[in-house]
């Protein structure tokens, strides 16, 4: 896979159901998620991906040492990603600075023969119902899934780099 397949895949994923919770700043954060893309090979078929990712507690890196992000568990393609943020291709998100470490279970996938827009609606509104605050649904791109579902991970971030300087200024530890 190559930047351009990276970059589509970055541009086609959209997260459809946001958890209600953040990444904890003095704990691990568990998302459970829904990944749902479109077989590259028939039409009228559904890949919903089951499966959680996990945020272990973030640490405070000074600036500058990067290398202490690990990545677990994923593909070559998914590595490839994250050595792209390290490199500075991450849009300045601080927090990632804190030394997050991911690793993401085992994954389920489920074929559905209808099309995607049916079965995201369904995943959102079994999300909605589920009470679920760690919940997340994705739509991604079925060749690079791994890309879409690192590309949430890296939202959750951004989301959460507020709550997180906060807490870390409040105990004086930044």
């Amino acid at each position: 896979m190559d930047r351009g397949n990276i970059s589509y895949a970055l541009a086609n994923t959209e997260v459809l159901y946001v958890p209600d919770r953040r990444i904890d700043t003095f704990g691990e954060t568990r998302f459970n998620y829904r990944l749902v893309t479109e077989s590259m090979d028939e039409v009228g078929v559904t890949l919903v991906r089951t499966g959680w990712v996990e945020a272990r507690r973030p640490r405070i890196v000074r600036p500058a040492h990067m290398n202490g992000v690990e990545v677990e568990g994923f593909s070559p393609v998914a590595e490839k990603f994250f050595e792209r943020l390290r490199a500075g291709g991450g849009g300045g998100f601080a927090l990632f600075k804190y030394g997050f470490c991911f690793s993401r279970s085992e994954v389920l996938v489920e074929t559905v023969h209808e099309d995607i827009r049916e079965v995201a609606d369904r995943t959102v509104r079994e999300a909605l119902e589920s009470g679920d605050s760690f919940r997340a649904v994705i739509r991604g791109v079925e060749d690079a899934w791994e890309v879409s579902l690192l590309r949430f991970m890296v939202e959750m971030i951004q989301q959460s780099h507020e709550i997180n300087t906060f807490d870390f200024h409040r105990r004086g530890l930044v």
